[in-house]
């Protein structure tokens, strides 16, 4: 079993649920030490007080604000659980919206909020079936690590998920960093989406979801490991350094999209039939209209 971040209770109402918060998810990445290259040894990072010049315990070390160059104000932590405020010892629920209506850039790590004995598995059981039926998250305020903090709580399988967001004021405006103004054909629009539909996905539990660098990192620490060469990967291709045709990009993309997926192209014919559609509503037009342009010159005559 993961270990307990947090307990604490969660406050819908006058309701209250007693909870254990546990880590959501795992990090299979590869750590790596710091070492001096000349013999192997640990590079270690020692904490030095910069008055007296030497280092100092874990027991000796706290929380400071600095108000000025000289002037810090001593925080300890237990003055910071002991804060007046009710999300301190609960998350407290305040409100429920429609999950569409969350940006997802707000939305951070997720937890487990496990019952803590048979005293809160009604209540917890109550909640998660009410946030079930009624399609909405909650949205709680709760307080973690000396800070107050802003919540979601959803439903995942048989339990509920919180998951730590950001503050409005945490989210960058993007505005500046927007390309300047251009212009989209609706061939360019309807080749995206069929590229889209080609690499549509039904779950993420498909073999080419995987991370495939920590895969390519515990390779290589095996081939040195063993003394043995790895194999060399291919070059990528040189970019030309010209703008690239961007209807005929989104067609080979179709392409190789469904030659991933082991489907028959065609020969293109599918990649190529919204374009070829509307060429050849608007190529009849065009020779209709110069057919009657090189009449008229004989009616008149």
């Amino acid at each position: 079993m993961p270990r307990t971040i947090w307990s604490g209770a969660i406050s819908f109402g006058l309701v209250t649920v007693p909870i254990h918060v546990v880590s959501a998810t795992e990090d299979h990445s590869i750590h790596f030490h710091r070492v001096h290259l000349e013999d192997m040894a640990r590079v270690r990072t020692r904490k030095v007080c910069e008055l007296e010049d030497r280092e100092v315990s874990s027991d000796e070390i706290g929380k400071g604000y600095e108000i000025s160059r000289d002037v810090v104000i001593p925080i300890s932590d237990q003055e910071l659980r002991d804060l007046p405020l009710p999300t301190a010892k609960a998350i407290e629920i305040v409100a429920f919206m429609p999950w569409e209506a969350i940006d997802p850039i707000r939305i951070g790590d997720g937890y487990y909020l496990t019952p803590e004995g048979q005293v809160a598995a009604k209540p917890y059981k109550l909640l998660r079936q009410a946030l079930e039926r009624s399609s909405r998250v909650a949205v709680a305020r709760y307080a973690w690590s000396g800070r107050e903090r802003l919540g979601l709580l959803r439903v995942r399988g048989e339990a509920i998920v919180l998951h730590a967001m950001r503050w409005p004021d945490e989210i960058r405006d993007p505005s500046s960093l927007l390309p300047p103004p251009v212009e989209l054909s609706e061939e360019e629009i309807e080749g995206a989406l069929a590229l889209m539909d080609t690499m549509a996905r039904d779950d993420l539990d498909s073999p080419e979801f995987r991370d495939t660098y920590t895969e390519a990192v515990a390779e290589l620490i095996e081939a040195k490991r063993e003394h043995r060469e790895l194999a060399v990967s291919p070059e990528p291709a040189a970019e030309s350094g010209q703008l690239v045709d961007l209807m005929a990009a989104l067609q080979q993309s179709v392409s190789k999209a469904k030659e991933s997926r082991g489907e028959d192209t065609g020969e293109h014919a599918d990649v190529h039939k919204l374009p070829k559609k509307r060429a050849a509503k608007k190529q009849p037009a065009k020779k209709t209209a110069a057919k009657k342009t090189a009449r008229k010159p004989k009616k008149s005559a």
